[in-house]
C-alpha cells in the first residue's frame, strides 16, 4: 500500500484535468456565427480602405467570446480570383489558425499550403476586428473560400 492509493489519486486528477483542458480548448465557448445583414463576409476595397460585403454562398462559421482569434468560417463566392484582385487588397502574411476537428469545413494546413503555393490568394477583410486582430479571407480558383481572424502584422513589431 505504501504510495499506491495517493498514486492513484493524482493519476485520477490529472487524467480529469486533462480531459476537461482538452474539452474547454476543443468544444466550449464556441457559437455559431450567424451572418445575417450587417454581419457579412467582406472585403476591404483598395480605393477606399473600407470594407465592402462579397457576394457568399453557404457560410458555415464559429467563433467564442473567450479569444477574437476562435473565428473561422467557410464559404463559397461566385467572384473570380482576377476580379477580387483588382478590386480588394491582399494580405501579406496569411497564416490560417488551426480549427477545432469537428468543424470539419476548415483545414488550416490545406489552407496554408494553398496559399504558399499561389492557389489560394489571402485578402484583408477587415483590420482590426478587434485589437491588433485582423480578419483575413483565402478564396481558391473554384470560389471555396474561409475566413479567420490572425494577430496584424503590425502588432508583431
Amino acid at each position: 500500500m505504501n504510495g499506491k492509493i495517493p498514486a492513484l489519486v493524482i493519476l485520477m486528477f490529472a487524467l480529469i484535468a486533462g480531459a476537461a483542458v482538452y474539452y474547454l480548448q476543443e468544444y466550449a465557448y464556441y457559437d455559431s456565427v450567424s451572418f445575417a445583414p450587417g454581419n457579412e463576409i467582406s472585403l476591404t476595397l483598395i480605393e477606399s480602405g473600407l470594407p465592402e460585403p462579397i457576394l457568399a454562398e453557404g457560410i458555415e462559421g464559429i467563433d467564442a467570446d473567450s479569444s477574437p482569434l476562435r473565428f473561422r468560417a467557410c464559404f463559397h463566392t461566385p467572384m473570380t480570383q482576377a476580379m477580387l484582385t483588382e478590386t480588394y487588397k491582399t494580405y501579406d502574411g496569411a497564416v490560417p489558425l488551426i480549427a477545432p476537428s469537428w468543424f470539419g469545413c476548415f483545414d488550416a494546413n490545406a489552407i496554408g499550403e494553398a496559399l504558399e503555393k499561389g492557389e489560394a490568394i489571402a485578402f484583408l477583410s477587415e483590420a482590426g476586428i478587434a485589437p491588433q486582430i485582423d480578419r483575413v479571407v483565402a478564396v481558391f480558383p473554384d470560389g471555396r473560400a474561409f475566413a479567420w481572424h490572425q494577430i496584424s502584422p503590425d502588432a508583431e513589431e
